[in-house]
């Protein structure tokens, strides 16, 4: 008896998946130090908001992808409300991705190359902060499941309002 993939099943050896990253760059970034520009009065105690958003597209070369991650980070004054500052950030990885099967190329792209990027953006995110004159802002990591799971949920919903209206 083979403990090999063929030996299992229908003879038919399952495909090799390759996921690399080709590149990676800042697409659009902007810092807007509110509390440096304003000034704050009283004691400072930071509520940190982050809202995390994905965007996906195909590239000119073949099996090459563009995956975006999109980060808004919002710093308030826990006790005031006043914000102190905004940092919006779109993070994205040039990937090749082959053997992939088509239906499952879209969650594939969504969920596993934002995984691999993440400790890039989050460092970066650390660095823009800190030189921004704030502690480091060192994220949590991100369930890009949950993330891609929520994005299908919401725009469920919008088809079947637009239905509803039409």
């Amino acid at each position: 008896m083979s403990d090999t993939p063929e030996a299992a099943g229908n003879g038919a050896a399952p495909p090799q998946i390759v996921n690399r990253v080709v590149g990676q760059y800042i697409r659009d970034m902007s810092f807007e130090n509110i509390m440096m520009q304003k000034g704050v009065t009283g004691e400072v105690q930071p509520e940190i908001q982050i809202g995390v958003s994905m965007d996906a597209r195909k590239r000119g070369a073949e099996k090459h992808y563009e995956i975006s991650t999109k980060l808004k980070v919002t710093s308030k004054n826990k006790g005031s409300g006043e914000t102190l500052f905004i940092l919006e950030l779109d993070y994205a990885g040039l990937f090749f991705v082959d053997g992939v099967p088509e239906e499952q190329l879209h969650a594939f792209l969504m969920i596993e190359c934002p995984r691999m990027t993440f400790p890039f953006l989050r460092r970066v995110v650390s660095d823009i902060t800190r030189d921004g004159g704030y502690p480091p802002l060192n994220l949590d990591n991100i369930d890009f499941r949950n993330v891609y799971l929520q994005d299908l949920q919401r725009r469920a919903q919008a088809q079947a309002a637009e239905k509803a209206q039409a």
